[in-house]
């Protein structure tokens, strides 16, 4: 059987085991599809990620993506685990941008000091949720349907739509029904308060995904970029800031976004926890 150099890294933080973990095999060409799944589901993680080789000459490598329970054409955290241990692995971009390859497309990232930021995706789904589904959002959340203050559609791949609550305090005191939940993939955010909550973020978020067998990922890129464009678009958000997110899971994550021109960059730290090799 075929051995891989492989790496597990913490995505969203500066310190391991308070982000994201993400688990990496590199250079998994020789990889079937059921085996990249069977491997997704034994880490169970959030995702697991195999890089490889590009099919298009714009890109510098090719990832896909799997959940425990099926593959993702995009997510956040994994697109920047991915460039970091590419680049680790000796990864060299042939621009002033390093352009990752998946199934959604071309997601061009970037090195912003320490950390890895990427362009978030044109949304394929945005607008206000509709009216019949927030009924079982509010049971879902366990919330009354008046502290749902706005509910959008953010979604850029995966299939995100966003709650905005009043505080943060409503945000971590959520205990979500995951039945009643189901297929959705549901983010919640809300803004900090600097005199309560402190200077360190501005946004408190967090991410319900039972049907991709994650009842809650720890920090979600891809839903921060979606929120991001929500929420800088329509004026809720300055064109720089700081989101909090896996306070609920004993996590620290912070996702540092920021608006340059027309895009939005999506970027956090990338620590390495484990090195090695698996055999597939």
């Amino acid at each position: 059987m075929p051995t891989f150099d492989f790496k597990q890294v913490d995505v969203f933080a500066s310190e391991p085991l308070k982000g994201n973990p993400l688990a990496v095999v590199i250079a998994a060409d020789g990889l079937t599809d059921e085996t990249m799944a069977a491997f997704a589901r034994w880490t169970n993680l959030s995702e697991t990620i195999f890089l490889l080789q590009p099919t298009t000459p714009q890109a510098d490598y090719r990832v896909r993506i799997f959940t425990p329970g099926r593959e993702l054409p995009f997510a956040g955290h994994p697109t920047l685990g991915a460039c970091a241990v590419w680049l680790g692995s000796g990864g060299r971009a042939r621009g002033d941008t390093i352009v990752q390859e998946c199934p959604a497309g071309l997601i061009t990232l970037r090195l912003d000091g320490s950390r890895v930021a990427f362009a978030a995706p044109p949304r394929v789904r945005s607008g206000p949720v509709e009216s019949g589904l927030l009924p079982r959002l509010a049971d879902g959340l366990g919330v009354g349907a008046d502290e749902i203050l706005e509910a959008q559609w953010v979604d850029n791949g995966p299939g995100w739509l966003a709650v905005r609550l009043a505080s943060r305090r409503q945000v971590l005191d959520l205990r979500p029904d995951m039945a009643v939940l189901g297929d959705l993939k549901v983010g919640v955010v809300a803004p900090w308060d600097p005199a309560v909550d402190g200077p360190d973020a501005q946004f408190e978020l967090r991410a319900f995904v039972p049907g991709l067998g994650i009842p809650e990922d720890p920090v979600t890129g891809s839903l921060n970029a979606g929120v991001a464009q929500w929420l800088i678009g329509s004026g809720q958000a300055p064109e720089s800031y700081v989101a909090s997110q896996g306070t609920a899971l004993g996590r620290a994550g912070r996702v540092h976004v920021q608006k340059s021109g027309s895009d939005i960059w999506v970027g956090g730290e990338v620590v390495t926890c484990i090195a090695g090799t698996v055999t597939l």
